[in-house]
């Protein structure tokens, strides 16, 4: 896939990796950029063309897809990420809200916008995964169980759109340096560096990646089994 020329579409597009993409797509040359976001007003990078979109909200992904016919490389990169495990009282709820975002925003998404790459020569779809796609732990069981299914779907995604020539690309990687996980006190990679990774294996052809040395370990470490222990032991 060519990034020079074309027209992406990043979803949570006003901060974080969301900003960083849209941030070197302009620099890699895409003809046009539909920053995605809740709010469009939270959208301020110059050259993007800012959108209204809720992925929770089919109505909402329903009018982008209307507004955003030229799009060849969509960037499902909305998400959220709550503490909690799957055996409190809450855990129903907090499962429930990271499943509409994570998967079902997701999916939704990549329906609406499935027959507009293929009409468009094929193009791009990346879904953001994470390393919790993966292993898991009790202070966030729930997130990793959306990231997960997310995973799923993202392979499945892969098979279904292969005879339009769409290329589906997973990324995955640890702890990144974003509003998302500003509370954690652990080691974060910069998003610029992630990005690059991404956007490289992009324009090269790939189908996964795995952006830092922590998620490339885990993905190492599959076959062996790694993720029978609690990622936050180690």
């Amino acid at each position: 896939m060519k990034l020079k020329g074309s027209v992406a579409l990043v979803t949570g597009a006003n901060r974080g990796l969301g900003l960083e993409f849209s941030k070197q797509l302009l620099e890699r040359g895409a003809a046009k950029i539909y920053a995605a976001a809740r709010n469009p007003a939270s959208v301020t990078l110059p050259g993007v063309v800012p959108i209204q979109l809720d992925v929770t909200k089919p109505e909402e992904v329903a009018q982008a897809a209307r507004a955003c016919g030229d799009v060849t490389v969509l960037i499902n990169n909305a998400g959220i990420a709550r503490l909690g495990g799957l055996l409190t009282d809450n855990s129903d709820a907090l499962l429930r809200e990271q499943l509409e975002t994570n998967l079902f925003g997701a999916l939704d998404t990549s329906r609406a916008f499935a027959g507009i790459l293929g009409r468009n020569g094929g193009g791009a779809l990346v879904n953001i995964l994470s390393i919790a796609s993966w292993i898991n732990s009790p202070a966030i069981a729930a997130y990793s169980v959306s990231k997960a299914a997310a995973w799923s779907l993202t392979n499945g995604l892969r098979h279904e759109l292969r005879a339009q020539g769409t290329q589906v690309l997973g990324f995955h990687g640890g702890f990144i340096d974003t509003d998302l996980v500003r509370d954690f006190d652990v080691p974060k990679a910069k998003p610029a560096d992630v990005v690059c990774r991404t956007l490289d294996a992009l324009e090269a052809g790939e189908e996964e990646v795995t952006v830092d040395e922590p998620s490339l370990q885990v993905k190492h470490g599959l076959s062996h089994g790694v993720y029978l222990n609690d990622m936050a032991a180690g």
